[in-house]
């Protein structure tokens, strides 16, 4: 999400002037790659972009075809063949990935004839709810013309579209919706009147909302870490000295709360996490059966497993028992296993755990995991 919003900033900085610009996504991937669907990088004709589709390898052949698009106003697909040695050479790219990875070019005036698709990521950016863009970027030959059509569909199933091809509209309108309710991506091929249409369906993630309860000096590199990775990070405390907030510059929100209605006070989404790490047991204990009460997903805990016991003790002598969900949530001691000692190390193994739960994954050794790196859809 965070380059999502720099691909925009960077596209307002050009609105309004007479530079030529392209937009690059990756649409289709075949073995391994560095970037997934869904990856961006928006391209100017001074040679300039943000964002990348690759670990670096792709990006300069991509600027070419844009500059190739934006004289043509057409948008195009190019496909990286680099399964073998043999084929990257040809290609001129260093790319190491032993995949195929199709992109879709479209200069910037073409996308706002078509659809206005950069309006579309400042609504999702501005209301931080799921969507998902279906896109059209392989056609038989005939129907060269509905390469870059577009069924965009936000959380509560509101559509726009300009997809024109006959009978395609209603069959990505049946599938776009499955795929956002569950969240995932799906490439599918869909048979019309001219033939065959292959459609991409990605889905829009708004980026995770940190709550840190606590705000000293050990939750600064956590804010840091979260802000750096364009996570939403709110602070907050009952003590009026924690709670300042230059002490928190990546913070969106620094609150100064009391301890017994705080969570009130806070907004919980499906994308909020919190963590508790005030160094004060009182506040902690009065803090964490109002997270109980929500349904915030992950309930991270700083502490020895001892300090979380005493806890659970205290709460079973006041009739709150843990339900099997309610044990699975909640993270104490919090963070991953990498021998963590100082306040950044610390940090690092607290956003690492986030990171690896919110993205289904166990963090462990990628060398010790079977199968491929990313999940394939």
């Amino acid at each position: 999400m965070k380059e999502l919003s720099r691909i925009v900033e960077a596209y307002d900085q050009i609105a309004d002037t007479s530079q030529k610009a392209a937009l690059a996504t990756v649409v289709k991937v075949q073995g391994s790659s560095y970037r997934r669907a869904g990856a961006r990088m928006l391209m100017t004709d001074d040679g300039r972009w943000t964002g990348a589709i690759s670990g670096g390898c792709l990006e300069g052949d991509a600027l070419r075809k844009a500059r190739q698009a934006i004289l043509l106003n057409q948008p195009s697909v190019v496909t990286y063949d680099t399964m073998t040695d043999e084929n990257a050479s040809r290609l001129g790219v260093g790319l190491g990935c032993n995949g195929i990875i199709d992109v879709l070019i479209e200069p910037i005036d073409y996308l706002r004839e078509q659809m206005d698709l950069m309006r579309v990521f400042k609504n999702f950016l501005k209301d931080r709810k799921r969507a998902a863009i279906a896109t059209v970027f392989n056609v038989e030959e005939s129907m060269q013309e509905g390469i870059g059509q577009r069924f965009v569909t936000d959380s509560q199933g509101n559509a726009l579209s300009n997809i024109t091809v006959p009978l395609l509209k209603d069959q990505v309108h049946a599938d776009i919706l499955p795929a956002l309710a569950k969240g995932q991506p799906l490439n599918k091929v869909y048979a019309v009147e001219k033939g065959r249409v292959e459609v991409s369906i990605e889905i829009l993630h708004p980026s995770i909302e940190l709550i840190i309860f606590g705000g000293g000096y050990d939750a600064a590199p956590v804010v840091k870490l979260g802000d750096t990775l364009g996570w939403q990070v709110s602070v907050t405390d009952d003590c009026i000295a924690h709670t300042g907030s230059k002490r928190f510059p990546g913070a969106c929100q620094v609150l100064h709360a009391p301890r017994e209605n705080v969570v009130e006070q806070l907004s919980i989404t499906p994308y909020t996490y919190t963590v508790l790490m005030s160094h004060n047991y009182a506040y902690d204990i009065a803090v964490l059966p109002q997270l109980l009460a929500t349904d915030v997903q992950y309930i991270g805990i700083l502490g020895p497993k001892k300090r979380y016991l005493k806890m659970l003790h205290e709460l079973e002598q006041k009739g709150i028992i843990l339900s099997e969900k309610d044990q699975e949530r909640i993270h104490s001691p919090v963070g991953l296993d990498i021998g963590a000692e100082t306040p950044d190390e610390i940090a690092l193994s607290i956003i690492s755990e986030i990171q690896a739960v919110h993205q289904r994954s166990k963090g462990g050794l990628l060398k010790e995991k079977k199968g491929f790196i990313h999940e394939r859809s």
